[in-house]
């Protein structure tokens, strides 16, 4: 059964969430100072980016809600005890840099001007429909994806099935019909082959190392290598 719509990952994929989080904190440790503990920005940088992604792997498992694991990831950052205000505020201050620095990058707009006609396109990610729906549209691409599914709303996060198979369903599709796009090997593109959609791995990176993942370093080659029809899942020819 032919690729019929387009299931997308958003940050760090379309949107370079990890160079605007590295600015914008830079600016916001600019504007605080420098938390006691760290001997330097780049220090600092390191941690909170270790501190997100195991914060964010909790509230992936269920150990905590959207909101609680902004407020943790503060804590654990600033090492101080913070009340829920005072840790919101602090994250508050810190999301206006963050918004200042968004964009997207220079591969999508091309990329889905060459899929606009011939595939549908949504989007699933494992943040919120609040937080997702605003950056997409101040970004300018809101328009472009017919349906957008969020983790927090949905009660249930990649690599889970059942986050897969309800942005799947939101299409009214089976998940043979659908490519998953996404830039993590195991959360996106691992996750949407084990729920039964095909998926390309966007290895921006180019570190490689997943052979059994059909695997991309851009998104210019995502419309030729759905337009040959791939054997997804089979080794990827991008290396």
């Amino acid at each position: 059964m032919p690729i019929r719509a387009v299931l997308w990952d958003i940050d760090d994929t379309i949107f370079d969430y990890t160079g605007a989080d590295n600015v914008g904190m830079r600016r916001h440790l600019e504007s605080e100072g420098l938390p006691a503990g760290y001997g330097s920005v780049e220090q600092a940088l390191d941690a909170w980016r270790a501190i997100t992604d195991a914060q964010w792997a909790r509230f992936a498992a269920g150990e905590t809600d959207f909101r609680g694991q902004r407020r943790e990831r503060v804590r654990t950052f600033v090492a101080r005890p913070l009340t829920d205000a005072e840790a919101d505020a602090w994250f508050a201050r810190h999301a206006s840099h963050y918004e200042a620095a968004w964009s997207l990058f220079p591969d999508a707009v091309p990329a889905l001007d060459l899929l606009a006609g011939r595939y549908r396109h949504a989007v699933l990610t494992n943040s919120s429909i609040i937080n997702q729906d605003r950056k997409l549209r101040v970004l300018g691409v809101r328009d472009r994806f017919e349906a957008l599914v969020c983790a927090v709303e949905l009660g249930v996060s990649k690599p889970a099935a059942g986050a897969f198979h309800a942005a799947v369903e939101a299409l009214g599709l089976e998940p043979r019909e659908v490519v998953y796009v996404g830039d993590h090997p195991d959360i996106d593109a691992a996750g949407a082959v084990a729920a039964g959609l095909s998926a390309v791995w966007l290895d921006r990176s180019g570190r490689g190392g997943r052979p059994e993942l059909t695997r991309i370093t851009g998104l210019d080659q995502l419309p030729g290598l759905l337009a040959v029809n791939t054997r997804f899942g089979a080794p990827d020819t991008f290396r």
